[in-house]
């Protein structure tokens, strides 16, 4: 530790925020404009099914006068889930909501950017960003907050092997979550190959009334399975554990030591801006502010997911309520399907299974390396492992 220093953070790196992009600025297409919520699906490697978007033309006004992120820049969540960081990357294009991300640029020659993001996933970053947030109801981090940060730092050498080290975890991480995606897009290429193109196993044979196969039924999904409310459960009610607390977002809310679902379920988040959200666990849970099945509940589990992914915008529309959007289990149940007999469902069941039970197989293993590395971090970020 006798080359450790401790530096305050502005004086290696600009902090800032974004240009403020009104309401009415937004619109339907263009660049994608992200809150705190979707840098941590970025930074969890997971898909962002939609999102704001700026027209191009403010997008490149922006860029002349303020200057946009580039390669190596670091975003950092500063409002609501607090302290998650995103280094952009090479083929990222996209501008942020000011208030909900601080801009880390202009680093100087003696900090590496991969070694002060992974100085915020620490528990010593976590616990200081922690004691700087600011508020009660939804807690913010001030830039100045940042800027006064006294952090540890060894030499540039040093800065960079923690980075080197710790970086092999996440590429292995990174290409396991690439093979999910790509086993994800399978999923739903093969629902929409039989259930929307129509070319299941022989459908050459099949009558088509009403551009319907004969013999499908429409029906209600609660025909299928009954969506049920969750029960809600504080922070102050529960003992800390490794089960999902699933609530009205699109991460669990916090962990607890019982689960009220069995291993696999399906959830939608009941309330909030995520109302709608919807997201299969590959692990029990406790189902909180959010509508559930789990695997006991249907023989047809993944073809229901399925169903819904395909059906995201039938699901928005479902929201009700202005300043607190709901989804409710019994609009959920009362969505219409055209439903084939068994057999198709049996077969469809039977060949879907194998994708999931890879991206199960695959989380599994991008969990064990995710313990491996934050188990390494502590030790590297204080110099008790030397490098």
């Amino acid at each position: 530790m006798s080359e450790w220093k401790k530096v305050k953070l502005g004086e290696l790196c600009d902090i800032t925020s974004s240009k403020r992009c009104l309401a009415s600025e937004r619109s339907n297409n263009g660049i994608p404009f992200y809150c705190s919520k979707e840098i941590i699906l970025l930074e969890k490697g997971e898909e962002i099914r939609d999102s704001d978007y700026i027209p191009v033309e403010l997008y490149l006004s922006i860029k002349e006068k303020y200057g946009v992120p580039i390669t190596g820049d670091l975003l950092l969540t500063t409002r609501g889930t607090n302290g998650i960081p995103y280094i952009y990357k090479k083929h990222d294009c996209f501008y942020f909501a000011d208030g909900n991300l601080s801009w880390f640029k202009n680093f100087k020659s003696d900090l590496d950017v991969k070694y002060l993001y992974y100085w915020f996933k620490s528990d010593t970053g976590k616990h200081i960003i922690d004691s700087i947030a600011k508020g009660t109801a939804q807690k913010a981090i001030p830039i100045d907050g940042l800027r006064n940060i006294n952090i540890s730092i060894p030499s540039i050498r040093v800065q960079c092997k923690i980075s080197e080290i710790l970086s092999h975890y996440d590429t292995l991480i990174e290409n396991y979550q690439k093979q999910i995606k790509l086993l994800e897009e399978s999923a739903q290429r093969l629902y929409k190959e039989w259930f929307v193109d129509l070319r299941f196993p022989g459908y050459e044979n099949t009558k088509i009334v009403d551009g319907v196969p004969e013999g499908w039924e429409k029906k209600c999904l609660g025909e299928l399975v009954c969506f049920k409310r969750g029960k809600t459960i504080t922070k102050k009610e529960i003992i800390e554990g490794n089960i999902p607390v699933v609530a009205g977002g699109t991460e669990p809310a916090y962990y607890c030591n019982k689960s009220n679902t069995r291993n696999r379920v399906i959830t939608i988040s009941a309330s909030g801006a995520n109302a709608g959200y919807t997201r299969m666990y590959f692990e029990e849970i406790w189902a909180s502010d959010c509508s559930f099945i789990d695997c006991s509940m249907t023989n047809y589990f993944h073809f229901i997911y399925c169903y819904l992914i395909a059906n995201k915008i039938a699901i928005d529309n479902l929201q009700k309520g202005a300043a607190q959007p709901h989804v409710y289990p019994k609009d959920i149940n009362a969505l219409t399907l055209c439903c084939p007999h068994n057999d198709i469902l049996d077969s469809f069941e039977s060949k879907i299974s194998y994708y999931f039970d890879l991206i199960s197989s695959l989380q599994i293993q991008i969990h064990k390396l995710i313990e491996a590395r934050d188990r390494l971090l502590p030790k590297l970020m204080s110099g008790e492992i030397e490098v």
